[in-house]
C-alpha cells in the first residue's frame, strides 16, 4: 500500500510539473529549458549540388486541414518547430510572421511543426503573436519530426528551408532572425521582390 501511495503522489507530481500556470490568453508562461533544448544558433547551408533527396513531411493542421509538403513542390518552404511555451518561440513568432508576409507572394510557403501542444493551445499562441501560416500539430504522432529525423536537431526552436525541389538548403538552430532567413529564403530560390531588377 506505501508504494502504490508513493506512486501516485509521485505521478501527481509529474503532471503538475508539466503543467505551467496560464494567463488570461490561455497560454501558459514561458519556459526557460524546460521540455526543450535551446538551440547554439548555428545555421548550416547546403551548396545545391549536394543537397540530398527531397523531405516530405506531412500532418493534420491546427484547423483540422491536412498539410503536406509534397504538394508544395515548386515552392520554397520554411519549416519551423515551436511549441507554445516556449521562450524563443515566443521571440522570434513575430518575426517569423513578418517575413512570412514579406515573401508569401514571392513562391515561399511557411508550416510550423507544433511539437507539443493541443489544437486550442496552438490557436491561442497563433492568435497571441498573429501568427497566419499553418502548423501541424505533432504531438500525438510525432511523424513530422521523424520524417526529419536526421535533418533537424533536437533544438526548439528549429527552423528549415526547403528549395524548390523539397530538398534542405538551410537550418538555423535556435532563433532565426529576419535578415537571416530572408537571405536563406532568396539562395534558395525565392522570386526576386518586384522592382529589384533580379
Amino acid at each position: 500500500m506505501r508504494r502504490r501511495a508513493a506512486l501516485a503522489a509521485g505521478a501527481v507530481l509529474l503532471l503538475s510539473g508539466c503543467t505551467a500556470a496560464t494567463g488570461g490568453t490561455g497560454l501558459p508562461e514561458a519556459t526557460s529549458g524546460q521540455n526543450y533544448i535551446d538551440g547554439d544558433g548555428s545555421i548550416v547551408t547546403t551548396p545545391a549540388g549536394k543537397r540530398t533527396e527531397p523531405v516530405e513531411v506531412s500532418g493534420t493542421g491546427v484547423d483540422g486541414e491536412t498539410i503536406d509538403t509534397a504538394d508544395l513542390r515548386g515552392k520554397v518552404v520554411v519549416l519551423n518547430t515551436w511549441f507554445a511555451d516556449c521562450g524563443p518561440c515566443r521571440a522570434e513568432a513575430e518575426d517569423l510572421e513578418q517575413v512570412w508576409q514579406e515573401y508569401r507572394e514571392r513562391g515561399v510557403q511557411f508550416v510550423g511543426i507544433n511539437t507539443y501542444d493541443s489544437a486550442d493551445r496552438a490557436k491561442a499562441f497563433q492568435r497571441r503573436f498573429g501568427t497566419t501560416y499553418p502548423s501541424i500539430l505533432d504531438a500525438d504522432s510525432g511523424a513530422a519530426m521523424l520524417a526529419l529525423r536526421g535533418v533537424a536537431p533536437n533544438a526548439t526552436p528549429t527552423t528549415i528551408v526547403l528549395d524548390t525541389e523539397g530538398r534542405v538548403a538551410a537550418r538555423v538552430s535556435g532563433i532565426v532572425t529576419p535578415i537571416t532567413l530572408s537571405d536563406l529564403l532568396d539562395d534558395a530560390g525565392a522570386t526576386p521582390a518586384a522592382g529589384t531588377g533580379a
